[in-house]
């Protein structure tokens, strides 16, 4: 090349994030294409993906813009947001979060890339971490037990309305639900529209004057209230209980420092959000929230529950209890359509608990009830009317004549936010992050002239006693672990104690099926700390996130081009809320045409437990369609079902590529048999990471798709949560998508409430904005591709040692590929529990087990593995199946052998006897690498049944487990 024409590349050359994003190098790729006997990508493409799927030209993105650009780009847009001091309240507060969390915790990928803790063995920290949730709000609530989180405030309301229904002995009728109308405005929209599809009548009003007959199953209030008094509940507990209906109470817990708990006046349920304790407000999530119950609910718990059991040694081990309630086992049975929970959020709550231990939150507590009452009374000499009663952080001011809009005019002159009540009324509610010098600014605001040493002087006359029966008498957080590490230096030491036990990706590949554990860029992440994302109220007027507003509008924009749809709706904050709400928007859709009877769901047989579960959620009924030998819907099948449903068909559930891994031929041919007998295609998008780039769902005959933003667009999984679950929908159904009573959104027959806030979990949203900005449209199909060849290139490596299960067109997979190893049962008495447990010892996390096939595992490489670390794994995985030849030859004993065995703790292979019939170093040090940098699982194999049979889902003594 001339230089010339060197230096003219040299100096347009561009920074690519792809070739970050993509972990194989390009002689990589080659190498990878020639194992497959292929030469290229676009040979890939050619030879994998069948034609009729593929989209014809390319994305119409952006040109991709370096990390650099983005991240300026993401800057500016968060600073177009105008973060005002909000007062605006509604179970949304700011707060501090400690800047050891932040950056141990929040900021750290030890915890934020891990997956959820399926796999105990090597979880345990994240697993003691959720356990000291549950403790905590076990403990605030005065309930017995508990689960690992909920996805906000508003929904764990509705989850504890369908559980108080599935509570009513057998035989009971019932089918009305009644909300005190001082409960937050969109936690009763959300209720509403939980309750629509499954017939439960809801009823909203004075809740001292509710009537309590047989035909009411349950009661919800708030405590304190949505206007901040702090009511006595307990008369309408007993009328509750007299009546055979259980109460639920929405709480605060920092409130709960000083008041009497839920549990202790005879509450059933108690929900609400753990925003406060140390979460950003993220303009309405991800926040955790929280659902607990008094002993007897617990089989009926929505959601994830941790509990403790015992290892193979004896000793304490923690995980997951009761699954049998979940949906991968009961389906349309399930407690709930949610498999996840937010448990980075939750998490980060436990940790503000543990830091600031008992006394630092009360303390907390206490200022800020004191500043609460003192600005009621500087209001008070004003002339303003503050609404009566004991009150903890949130007024009820009723201006004085004729200056309310002077009133308002002055906070927004000032950066402050109110909340405007029905009626002309003001709220304002306080957080940890108030000074005496807001208090000056809003008495300022309200016509006053106090300054600091006024109001000083002003609390020192006010009673904070609380009286009777509200103060709290029961202690709480009384376990060491909360009274432990209150110095940075041993909250520090404790998460990176927690941390060394889990094995996310920062430590190694985690090559689950269905579940796309991808690169999550450091540069995607760093924005959603930027204040200008991280500090806006949910419900700050709509001038003040126009940054919010233009990312929003952008990504939407993206991600309809990527799908091919018309609409979308950001409100959904997890995939299996994605699916309800794209079910309740075709439900909708069909009532709107005069087809209210249609209200039959087309599921098959291997998708995920969320669809049978969404689907009953938005009151359909679930038939099931077979799938043929290959792993594909079954058409003959298919065609006959809809047929013989023809006149009650609403739509069909369907993952492509297929959940058995599988580009089927036939999709086109299958939406056009549910569309001729009168229903909707709708499209799970838990695989949309094989399709980003070559084919797009709307192009394809489906008419609603969600998205996993924490699969394909990299928000990571957090150990569970958070995730996001938008749904992009085909023209005629964007009419439909949901409303919120707080903002704009949904359309002209829009459905109700799906979350508490209008854009779901929108303080994540930057990092899919990044990532697609980063690689364009080029990246992503490169991106598609890529994941595409990993699994074909494992899945062929593997050939010979592990039984493919499914393949499609020319022997290929799609973006993963499932091995059975069930025939080792009956050759090696080994199960895919036992390769699941050896892998640890390799220092891998197993692939997804015994789903969507019982007795397999699923593999899902991912774009983002180097060739060196998916030739680790297969090594791995050939390794493993050495070890089962020599249990087969007789060369290992059949019950004593390494894989039975398995995890192999260091306390095992350091004791001083070792009885066992292989070495300490085949337990050990299996692989050249596991010598280099050993991960070492932090208990033996976990004993699940003893776990459920004696259920303990608090944190026991810490010297059992610490």
């Amino acid at each position: 090349m001339p230089v010339q024409n060197r230096n003219r590349d040299l100096l347009s050359a561009r920074d690519r994030f792809v070739d970050r994003h993509v972990g194989p190098r390009e002689e990589d790729l080659a190498a990878m294409l020639g194992t497959l006997g292929l030469e290229s990508l676009d040979d890939l493409l050619e030879r994998a993906v069948p034609e009729p799927i593929r989209m014809e030209g390319a994305l119409a993105l952006e040109p991709p813009r370096t990390e650099r650009e983005v991240l300026e780009e993401l800057r500016a847009l968060a600073e177009r947001n105008r973060i005002h001091r909000s007062y605006i309240g509604q179970g949304y507060s700011e707060c501090v979060t400690p800047a050891v969390i932040q950056r141990s915790l929040l900021e750290n990928p030890g915890w934020y890339t891990a997956y959820t803790p399926y796999q105990p063995e090597i979880s345990q920290g994240r697993l003691q971490a959720l356990l000291n949730f549950q403790t905590m709000v076990a403990d605030l609530t005065g309930l017995d037990v508990a689960n690992a989180s909920m996805l906000d405030e508003g929904t764990a309301a509705a989850e504890a309305m369908t559980m108080c229904r599935r509570m009513l002995p057998r035989g009971r009728e019932a089918h009305r639900f009644l909300v005190s109308d001082r409960c937050h405005p969109q936690t009763i929209e959300v209720v509403r529209g939980r309750a629509e599809p499954l017939g439960i009548e809801v009823a909203v009003g004075d809740a001292a004057a509710f009537g309590l007959d047989a035909s009411v199953f349950g009661v919800l209030v708030q405590y304190p209230t949505t206007d901040g008094t702090i009511v006595d509940w307990a008369d309408l507990v007993r009328r509750a209980h007299d009546a055979g209906a259980f109460v639920v109470v929405a709480t605060d817990l920092l409130a709960l420092t000083l008041l009497r708990a839920p549990g202790t006046f005879g509450a059933d349920v108690a929900v609400g959000s753990s925003q406060r304790f140390g979460v950003p407000l993220g303009y309405g999530g991800p926040h955790a929230g929280f659902l607990a119950v008094r002993r007897g609910f617990e089989r009926q718990l929505p959601g994830r529950l941790v509990g403790v059991s015992k290892d193979a040694d004896g000793n304490p081990a923690i995980r997951l209890a009761l699954q049998t309630r979940e949906q991968h086992i009961r389906r349309d049975k399930a407690t709930s359509n949610i498999c996840t929970a937010q448990v980075l959020l939750a998490v980060i709550a436990s940790m503000y608990a543990v830091y600031h231990g008992p006394q630092g939150l009360r303390r907390i507590a206490e200022r800020i009830r004191a500043q609460a009452a003192t600005l009621a009374a500087a209001l008070g000499t004003l002339g303003h009317r503050v609404l009566d009663g004991p009150l903890f952080d949130t007024l009820r001011v009723t201006p004085k004549s004729g200056t309310r809009d002077a009133i308002l005019a002055e906070a927004d002159a000032r950066r402050v936010n109110l909340r405007l009540h029905d009626g002309g009324d003001l709220g304002i509610s306080l957080g940890q992050t108030v000074e005496t010098a807001d208090l000056v600014d809003l008495v300022a605001i309200f016509g006053g002239a106090l300054d600091a040493a006024a109001l000083e002087d002003l609390a020192e006359t006010i009673d904070l006693e609380l009286p009777a029966p509200h103060a709290r008498e029961v202690d709480y957080l009384v376990h060491p672990v909360f009274n432990r590490y209150h110095s940075e230096t041993e909250l520090l030491r404790y998460l990176h104690r927690l941390q060394t036990m889990d094995l996310a990706l920062d430590t190694a590949m985690i090559p689950l099926g269905s579940c796309t554990m991808k690169l999550n860029a450091a540069a995607e992440m760093l924005p959603i700390s930027y204040p200008g994302f991280a500090a806006l109220h949910p419900f700050a007027p709509p001038a003040q996130a126009e940054g919010y507003r233009e990312l929003i509008d952008r990504l939407g924009r993206w991600l309809v081009e990527i799908t091919g749809f018309d609409g979308i709706s950001f409100m959904p904050n997890a995939g299996a809320q994605g699916e309800y709400t794209g079910l309740l928007a075709i439900r909708a859709y069909h009532r709107a045409r005069g087809d209210a009877h249609r209200d039959v769901c087309l599921i098959p047989q291997s998708a995920h437990g969320t669809n049978p579960a969404s689907a009953a959620l938005a009151g359909m009924r679930v038939v099931v369609v077979a799938c043929d030998d290959r792993g594909n819907v079954d058409l003959d099948d298919l065609r006959a079902k809809a047929e013989a449903h023809r006149e009650h068909l609403a739509a069909l559930m369907v993952t492509y590529p297929s959940t058995h891994g599988v580009f089927e031929i036939g999709f086109r041919d299958l939406c056009a048999i549910v569309h001729d007998n009168g229903g909707q295609v709708y499209l799970d998008g838990a695989n949309m990471n094989a399709l980003v780039g070559i084919s797009r769902p709307g192009e394809l005959g489906a008419d609603v798709c969600h998205l996993n933003l924490h699969k394909t667009f990299c928000i990571p999984h957090g150990g569970g949560g958070p995730g996001m679950g938008p749904i992009c929908c085909a023209k005629h159904l964007t009419p439909f998508l949901p409303r919120h009573p707080f903002a704009e959104t949904g359309g002209e027959h829009a459905i109700a409430a799906v979350s508490s806030a209008p854009y779901g979990s929108p303080g994540i949203l930057p990092i899919p904005y990044a990532y697609i900005a980063m690689m364009g449209a080029d990246g992503l199909k490169r991106a598609t591709l890529a994941s595409i060849l990993a699994a074909n290139y494992v899945a062929k490596r593997l050939e010979g040692h592990f039984d493919l299960l499914y393949s499609g067109k020319g022997g290929f997979v799609a973006h993963e590929c499932i091995l059975d190893p069930r025939p080792f049962k009956d050759s090696a008495g080994v199960t895919v529990d036992d390769i699941a447990k050896r892998l640890m010892d390799y220092g891998f996390h197993a692939p997804t087990m015994s789903f969507p096939v019982a007795g397999t595992l699923m593999v899902e490489p991912t774009e983002s593995e180097s060739k060196e670390e998916l030739d680790r794994f297969c090594d791995a995985m050939i390794r493993i199946r050495e070890e089962i030849r020599a249990i087969e030859e007789g060369r290992a004993d059949r019950e004593d052998n390494a894989l039975k065995r398995a995890p192999h703790t260091a306390a095992a292979v350091t004791a001083d006897a070792w009885d066992r019939a292989y070495s300490r170093e085949q337990a050990a040090f299996p692989a050249p690498w596991s010598r280099e940098h050993k991960f070492w699982p932090a208990v033996a194999r976990i004993d699940n049944a003893y776990g459920d049979r004696n259920l303990m889902c608090s944190c026991p003594p810490i010297e059992e487990y610490a």
